[in-house]
């Protein structure tokens, strides 16, 4: 079970979801490892640690804030991991209208 403290009001909105990096072993904006299969994303305002939930299509993720993407040219609000693309069901689409919601910062 995750941990998380809830933010001060509710963050939830529409938004654009892309995924990013099927290769692991780069480094992420907050200095750890990346790994393609972890539930992570990037979001270019969220504090590192952040947990968000996106959802698509009656299917949702809870992932971590650890790197700060997309970027805006691309239009997209949060880029996924592999991972976490894949347990929403949208590899195969790339780039999806998704519900993203602040859940709050995770705990140790």
């Amino acid at each position: 079970m995750l941990a998380y403290t809830a933010p001060v009001r509710a963050e939830i909105y529409q938004g654009v979801a892309t995924w990013y990096g099927a290769e692991s072993g780069l480094y992420t904006a907050n200095g750890e490892t990346y790994d393609a299969d972890d539930l992570t994303c990037a979001h270019r305002t969220y504090p590192f640690d952040t947990l968000v939930r996106v959802s698509w299509r009656g299917g949702s993720v809870i992932c971590r804030v650890n790197d700060r993407g997309p970027a805006k040219s691309t239009g997209a609000d949060i880029d996924l991991s592999r991972g976490a693309a894949r347990e929403i069901h949208m590899i195969d689409a790339g780039r999806v209208r998704v519900i993203i919601e602040k859940l709050g910062k995770m705990l140790e």
